[in-house]
């Protein structure tokens, strides 16, 4: 812990937290299990679901998990919740906690929402005398008209999830878990969801909120810890972790594309082709490059013409999902490549101010025959933009605010 750091402010402190399971995939493996047990011996057949999460989560802060599916994010946010155990480690958690983890936990499908009410609150450490003055501010919050009093198995998902966040919206936990809120519901729902959340990170509240939203992430938390194949991968400032995530995703998402057979292969005919194509970052060759937001982003390359006349160059900026974002020509520009060689002819060009918001880009560079009508050849280099923002799409545009 830091020094700096009052005791008294820290609500969640994990440490070494380790959550093993035994694979039990037969009747031999079960009795081979109980055989252990009995034996007071670790089960030998574990499977690792974390393995070695160490982080503290201060008053008022707001924690986003973040992780593919399967990576533990759940089983994590049970152990704080105090609905599992640890295998290893030590959870300590003080304060008040209201826990939104599976969809209808703590609801009984009998029952109806009102009831269920009652039994929810109840388990969430709320007094009759509370449960009774709180109950129509949770029904209004919920907002599911007639169906309050009807057996939550008739629910819809977005509606078990509207009534299970009114319940511990009118509990005003000390700190709040959530997971997957905005999975479902409408946007309505959504926007009302994100507005508590506000006002309640507002008043002091901690959050940990697990989404694959990375919009609502940045929105609603100030850091962020991305858990990769049950280990802490990464931890820090929402916006570092955030972006290194969603890069890593479309990083991946361009190596299943090269696995298919979908990245165009390089030109080895008689043709027009692009030739040492490289990003540079002050100066230098760099291979899939960060830039900073506003960035300079430069290229430079060579076409090779087998007629040794001059050819056209186009380059285009992609999202890694090859949405078109910029492109144009040397043709469109009036520009002449310059000759260096024999059949070999040089290009560059620079975007000194770039207005690219965060994310994972492509540049394509095209080698163009001299009248700039036939592609002969192509080549990709990947970069990626990083930056503190929310604002979304593809480039940062100038504006100004101000009333009608």
């Amino acid at each position: 812990m830091d020094q700096s750091t009052n005791k008294k402010d820290v609500l969640i402190e994990l440490d070494g937290i380790a959550k093993c399971y035994p694979k039990l995939r037969s009747s031999t493996d079960r009795v081979i299990a109980l055989w252990q047990v009995l034996r007071g011996k670790e089960i030998s057949r574990q499977h690792q679901v974390l393995s070695d999460i160490s982080f503290q989560v201060l008053r008022g802060e707001s924690l986003g998990i973040i992780g593919e599916n399967g990576a533990g994010k759940s089983t994590l946010l049970k152990i704080i919740a105090g609905v599992i155990n640890p295998t290893r480690g030590k959870a300590v958690v003080n304060g008040r906690l209201g826990a939104l983890l599976e969809l209808g936990a703590g609801f009984h499908p009998e029952h109806t929402g009102r009831e269920n009410i009652r039994i929810a609150a109840g388990l969430m450490g709320l007094s009759r005398a509370e449960i009774k003055a709180k109950t129509p501010q949770i029904i209004e919050f919920a907002d599911i008209g007639s169906y309050i009093d009807e057996p939550i198995k008739h629910y819809s998902s977005g509606m078990i999830v509207r009534l299970g966040f009114a319940v511990v919206s009118a509990m005003q936990p000390d700190i709040l878990i959530t997971d997957e809120v905005f999975a479902v519901g409408d946007e309505s729902f959504q926007k009302k969801c994100t507005a508590w959340l506000d006002e309640y990170r507002q008043r002091g509240g901690t959050l940990l909120f697990c989404s694959h939203s990375m919009f609502h992430v940045q929105k609603l938390c100030k850091r962020a810890c991305w858990i990769h194949h049950g280990k802490q991968f990464m931890y820090g400032d929402v916006f570092d972790v955030t972006q290194h995530y969603l890069a890593y995703h479309e990083a991946k998402t361009e190596q299943q594309k090269q696995a298919g057979g979908e990245t165009q292969s390089v030109n080895t005919s008689n043709e027009y082709r692009v030739e040492q194509v490289h990003l540079l970052q002050a100066g230098n060759a760099v291979i899939d490059p960060v830039y900073q937001m506003g960035e300079a982003i430069s290229v430079t390359g060579q076409v090779w013409s087998p007629d040794d006349r001059h050819p056209n160059v186009a380059v285009g900026i992609l999202r890694s999902d090859e949405t078109p974002v910029f492109g144009t020509t040397s043709e469109m520009a009036g520009y002449q490549l310059k000759k260096i060689g024999q059949n070999q002819y040089g290009f560059s060009i620079s975007f000194p101010d770039s207005v690219l918001l965060p994310g994972r880009y492509m540049i394509k560079s095209h080698a163009l025959d001299p009248e700039g009508l036939r592609v002969f050849d192509t080549v990709e280099l990947y970069f990626q933009v990083v930056g503190k923002t929310r604002e979304f799409g593809f480039c940062q545009l100038k504006h100004q605010w101000g009333s009608s």
